[in-house]
């Protein structure tokens, strides 16, 4: 909001003037409270006399160990504001300061952020910490510090006070589907950017389906020559060389996020099947998929040459992953007999084991007891598995991603232009009001690794497809995982989502403009 200054005398003109500058907290943004953030904090103190406001000679200090964070914060700053925002090792005055060190209550992912009239600083013991301190200063501060162009009349205000914050849980992700339709490095790039501004540390691309395979694999080159080909509907498809693939996992940690990479077995593999005929058991090649249809592929279990693939495929793929797990799949195996299917993992958890990584699958794979460092993701919507209870009660930490709460590829209603509905229209607050801990009957809160939040693709085909689906779901998603329970409230998060709409709207993010949040 601008000031208008009155012109019906000069002395109304100066008086307004001088009001502005005494009175910062009548500008744009001032009036945040220091909980107005998604996720909320788990404490916060506010100090309203010791508001700071950013000028032309705030610096960044940050010693060399936080200086990747502190270069990140510069980069989001300066493009708005307009102002140098050097980063140095010490500074006096206007400052943020990114202190890495040792802070109590924090763990190995909070922060404390404190702000005074001199400035603000945020504590971590780790740059993990620092990092999610970095995206509570931006939200902070007034929406238009997202724009991409200097907003001269803007002030640049952070409210005093004091906040203490980690996450409930340590995982805490998002999916992409890039199999059924290919989206490129920086399509997923700027997803990546996008999800990170609410403390998604886990990006889980699912890179292989029917319909397409999307991660060059060295020693099996038709894979994307021939299963890379095409997608949903026909189009040319795509897919990762290795390097782009390593470019994507490096720009991933740049806002820490780990890459977690799927590869979907024993079904969901037709596109691996139509490039190699020896991976059927007839030996015949079928053809390329571009339908939208689950369930009807299998690797052949009784062949070896399915397992020197498999052994080829994990090796290649863990030896460009520094992330601890590979995605196995392993949901609608329809066309593999459970006997089939329980021979099948008990000869590929060991191949993922061989290559020092942990397998995460999708619920079905609790069916097979494996390793208690095997991650279970459960997608259901009915909230009864026996064998997720199962893998709990024997010590594996289960994902949870419940259809008809976490999959942001849901309609939100019927007239909804984009997506599906086979577990239900979900709107805003459907998707927000759940709980892991209560999610599947006999998981409890100890037993719960986090949440993830799915985005296949069928119906989607860029970032502006994306972005109305995952907005504004994810960011509720995003609070279910961070922040605790006893915070959790419909009534208050939607004025608090209602406040990220002209902060979208100047990061240029399609988002859904739900009715049952009064958008600003």
């Amino acid at each position: 909001m601008r000031r208008r200054v009155s012109l019906a005398s000069l002395f109304g003109a100066a008086l307004l003037v001088l009001t502005a500058f005494a009175q910062p907290a009548s500008a744009e943004g001032t009036s945040k409270q220091l909980t107005d953030v998604i996720p909320i904090p788990v404490d916060a103190k506010p100090n309203p006399r010791a508001d700071f406001r950013l000028d032309p000679a705030t610096v960044i200090v940050a010693d060399r160990n936080a200086r990747q964070v502190a270069d990140y914060l510069g980069g989001l700053l300066r493009p708005s504001t307009g102002y140098r925002l050097p980063v140095v090792s010490r500074g006096g005055g206007s400052t943020i300061e990114l202190d890495l060190g040792p802070t109590a209550k924090v763990g190995d992912q909070g922060y404390r952020l404190d702000t005074d009239r001199h400035g603000v600083t945020i504590r971590a013991n780790t740059t993990d910490g620092l990092f999610a301190g970095v995206q509570t200063l931006r939200q902070l501060l007034p929406a238009s510090i997202e724009a991409k162009s200097v907003q001269r009349h803007a002030r640049w205000v952070v409210p005093g006070g004091s906040i203490t914050d980690y996450p409930r849980f340590g995982y805490r992700g998002a999916m992409l589907d890039v199999a059924r339709h290919f989206f490129t490095p920086d399509q997923v790039k700027l997803y990546i950017d996008q999800i990170a501004q609410y403390k998604i540390n886990r990006l889980h691309l699912h890179l292989a389906d029917d319909q397409g395979w999307r991660i060059q694999i060295k020693s099996w080159p038709n894979l994307t020559a021939h299963g890379g080909s095409t997608e949903v509907g026909g189009g040319a498809g795509g897919y990762y060389t290795q390097d782009q693939y390593k470019d994507l996992v490096a720009y991933a940690a740049s806002r820490h996020i780990t890459i977690i990479p799927e590869i979907d077995m024993p079904g969901h593999t037709n596109a691996a099947l139509s490039s190699y005929a020896e991976l059927n058991c007839d030996g015949v090649a079928p053809p390329l998929y571009t339908g939208t249809d689950v369930g009807f592929s299998s690797f052949c279990v009784d062949k070896d040459i399915t397992y020197k693939f498999l052994d080829d495929v994990i090796r290649e793929l863990a030896a460009i992953t520094p992330g601890k797990y590979l995605h196995i799949g392993g949901d609608e195996a329809h066309a593999t007999t459970p006997a089939d299917y329980q021979t099948f993992m008990g000869k590929v958890l060991p191949i993922v084991a061989k290559y020092g990584k942990f397998a995460e699958g999708w619920n079905e794979i609790a069916s097979v007891n494996p390793p208690v460092t095997t991650v279970p993701q459960f997608w259901d919507t009915d909230g009864q598995d026996a064998a997720t209870a199962a893998a709990a009660a024997r010590g594996n930490k289960i994902l949870m991603s419940p259809a008809n709460k976490a999959y942001i590829d849901q309609q939100y209603n019927p007239d909804s232009p984009l997506g599906l509905h086979w577990a239900g229209y979900v709107e805003v607050q459907d998707s927000y009001d759940w709980d892991p801990a209560t999610a599947v009957q006999g998981v409890s809160e100890n037993q719960v690794a986090g949440v993830e939040a799915p985005l296949w693709s069928e119906t989607i085909t860029d970032n502006h497809d994306i972005e109305y689906l995952a907005f504004p779901r994810l960011a509720g998603i995003a609070e279910i995982g961070w922040s605790p329970q006893s915070t959790h409230d419909w009534n208050t998060y939607r004025e608090r989502l209602a406040d990220q709409g002209p902060r979208w709207d100047a990061e240029g993010i399609n988002f859904y403009r739900s009715p049952q949040v009064d958008w600003k």
